[in-house]
């Protein structure tokens, strides 16, 4: 199972039920962090994740939760402290992803992009934070996108929505010094093994220095870094993206 770096160590991921949240779960689990699988609507996808993880040796729970709803965030904070006692890493995973053309963007859209890739964030931040702060360290890993770096006139709603959550990690690093560090993943261009490769996607790969998607295992690994080797490094956005954010 290789070094476990993070045993003894309880970290959350939100949106954990699929896709890179999964990935992320399932990698710090290997390295020995007991895990709380956050899902809203992936419950299989959840239970799944937990089943592999559980495998290893370690604990792995599932919690159900709208990050969107603060509320509920505090509701699935209140079950952590009570089956844990403590969280040592956050990452901040969950989010929506659509396309709109700018003339076609409603309230709606907005309000629902923001709730999720934005609110939902900066509340999970602040419970995990409040435990973090009394047990005097943490860490906190945001998944933006490098949708948060570039314009992509189609995705206005959700590159703003990604650039304040990359503006709110800078933000928290500083507030939560030098206690909690505050660190943020953006992913490029990613690819899961179902999904095709398009006309589209190969245009896409070809517009990427390193002529390659990257992989949710990509993503995870840096957040198992952010987690693990990275003790003087707060308030850093790290693009993994091929080099496609290189000016």
């Amino acid at each position: 199972m290789g070094e476990q770096l993070l045993k003894g160590q309880v970290a959350l991921v939100t949106g954990a039920g699929k896709r890179i949240g999964r990935a992320i779960a399932i990698t710090l689990g290997r390295a020995g962090a007991d895990v709380i699988v956050n899902y809203n609507q992936s419950r299989h996808g959840a239970q799944a994740t937990i089943e592999e993880i559980a495998a290893m040796g370690v604990r792995a729970i599932p919690l159900r939760a709208d990050v969107s709803r603060p509320r509920q965030v505090a509701g699935m904070f209140r079950a952590i402290q009570k089956r844990f006692g403590h969280l040592d890493l956050l990452v901040n995973n969950a989010g929506i992803f659509f396309a709109r053309k700018w003339d076609e963007l409603e309230e709606k859209d907005f309000d629902r992009v923001l709730a999720a890739n934005l609110k939902g964030p900066f509340f999970c931040a602040q419970a995990a934070a409040r435990m973090m702060m009394r047990q005097g360290a943490g860490n906190i890993v945001n998944i933006s996108s490098l949708g948060g770096l570039q314009a992509w006139p189609s995705y206005m709603h959700y590159c703003a929505s990604k650039a304040a959550l990359i503006s709110l990690t800078r933000t928290l690093a500083k507030a939560l010094a030098p206690v909690v560090r505050v660190n943020s993943v953006a992913p490029g261009s990613i690819l899961f093994p179902d999904e095709e490769r398009t006309p589209t996607v190969r245009r896409m790969i070809r517009a990427i220095p390193l002529r390659k998607a990257g992989t949710a295992d990509d993503i995870a690994q840096t957040v198992l870094f952010l987690a693990t080797h990275s003790g003087f490094i707060t308030g850093q956005i790290i693009a993994v993206d091929g080099g496609k954010s290189i000016p």
